[in-house]
Parts: structure tokens; sequence; C-alpha cells
């Protein structure tokens, strides 16, 4: 549950297809958001980055596109906030501090209220999971808006959230087409923010831009069942025995479950 998170605790380790974008050590995947190979000026301490007010946006030097972003954040003091290039999502001490709706922290910026208050106290390692989709337009049509769902602290805050388009202060989102992979920022907002454990790992295209929505191919299906089937004959080999049977005759079974064998049968 959330109450049992505490700042005292190690970041999680990333999953073993995620690709690391601070880990503690150094910024050297990130740049001022100001040009390309600009160096920040935010610094790194006790595992942690950390935002030197004034400073501007940081940034990274990989561009990003659909994926499942990881970031562990802490605030001292009332803050904000964190960016995909387009789609803001907050990052505010609202523990005590409750503000306008669609500013809380876990909402889309500007769009969308977190469905609940899921914040540990300020100087706590807070943790988002963000799955992002972006918008996706054909000769100006829109065929897919794009959705974006957030866990804060294990606790779901948007629910498949549709994009209006990018957030701003104030202003109604408008939709309009998004790049294929952007930077993801984080802003100055004069505020000692900490941030750690940041990774992403890129999610597979959807059918309506011509992948598979993580679904195998047929063929790849089939070519997958054939693999499990030669390895449960290779371990009936293994089982044989002219006294008991039972064992190799069962596991050949099993094989024609996945791939169909004259021998096997």
């Amino acid at each position: 549950t959330p109450g049992t998170f505490s700042s005292q605790e190690q970041p999680g380790k990333p999953p073993s297809d995620a690709i690391v974008l601070f880990d503690g050590k150094d910024l050297s995947k990130w740049e001022a958001d100001e040009g390309n190979g600009v160096p920040t000026k935010w610094i790194t301490k006790d595992g942690a980055m950390q935002c030197v007010p004034g400073s501007g946006y940081i940034r990274t030097k990989e561009k990003i596109g659909d994926c499942q972003l990881h970031v562990e954040w802490a605030a001292p003091t009332r803050v904000q906030g964190e960016s995909m290039g387009l789609v803001e999502i907050q990052v505010l001490d609202d523990y005590n501090n409750p503000t306008y709706a669609d500013g809380f922290a876990g909402s889309v910026y500007g769009t969308m209220p977190p469905m609940a208050n899921a914040l540990l106290p300020p100087g706590e390692f807070q943790t988002y999971d963000i799955v992002f989709r972006r918008p996706i337009y054909k000769e100006g049509k829109v065929l897919d808006p794009g959705y974006v769902t957030v866990f804060l602290n294990g606790v779901l805050v948007q629910d498949h959230t549709m994009i209006e388009g990018p957030t701003e202060h104030r202003v109604r989102a408008k939709a309009t087409p998004f790049p294929d992979a952007g930077p993801l920022k984080l802003q100055d907002h004069g505020n000692p923010v900490r941030y750690r454990n940041i990774w992403y790992r890129p999610l597979p295209k959807r059918a309506i831009e011509g992948g598979t929505d993580g679904y195998l191919t047929t063929e790849a299906t089939m070519a997958k069942r054939a693999e499990i089937a030669a390895m449960l004959r290779k371990q009936a080999e293994g089982l044989r025995n002219p006294n008991n049977p039972v064992p190799e005759m069962l596991r050949l079974a099993e094989s024609l479950v996945y791939e169909q064998d004259a021998d096997a049968q």
C-alpha cells in the first residue's frame, strides 16, 4: 500500500527490458532544455538527480515514443511539475496543500484531475508509473487520440485518459498531431526536487499503425508452439524407460497439443 513506501527504501530494480535514463550515478543521458548537447546545471546527490533552482528545465537526450515510464521523485516543499514534452503530469506537494483540480499531483495538467490523492508526505519518494500512447493521425484525421494511464504510489489516478492535445497553463488543449518520439522533460519551478530510478520500456505499435498491440503474429505464434513441442519431445527422450513407458508417453502427448508430429503420435 502507499503508506508502506518510505524515502528510506532503495529504488526498485528496473525490469530486464527497461532502458535506464537515470541510475543515480550521473547525468550523461540528460541535457539542458536549451539545445542539443548543452550541459545541464542539475546535480546528482545521494543517488538522486536534484534540480538546481533557476537552472532551467532538463530533458533526455534520447527521444521516447509510446512507453511505460517509471519515475521516483521527492518534494521538500510545494513544487511542480514534470512533463513528457507535450503532455504534463504534475509533480506537486499536495499532501496537505490541495490546489485546483486539474493541477493536482497525478493530474494530466489542465485536462483531468486525479482519481485519488495517493501522495506521501513531503520528503518521501513518490513513484509514478505512466503508460503513454501518443495520438495517431493520417492525412490530417485522428485515427487514435492517444491515452495516458498513471499510477501514483501504486494507486490508479488516471485511467486511460484521452489526450486532448498539448497541455498548457489556463488554456484548453487542442487536438493536434504529435511527433513519433520526443524527450522526457523535468521542469525547474524553483525548488530542489529530487528524482531517482528513471527508466522506460518501449511499447509495441498499435494495430492501427501496422502493429499487433503486443500480440504475436500468426507466424510467430506457430514458430513458438513448434519450439515448445520440440522441447517437450526432447524431455520425453530423457524419460524413456522400457519398464515404465507412461512418463514418456504423457510428455509426448503434451507435445501434440503444441504441434502435431507423426513420430510423437
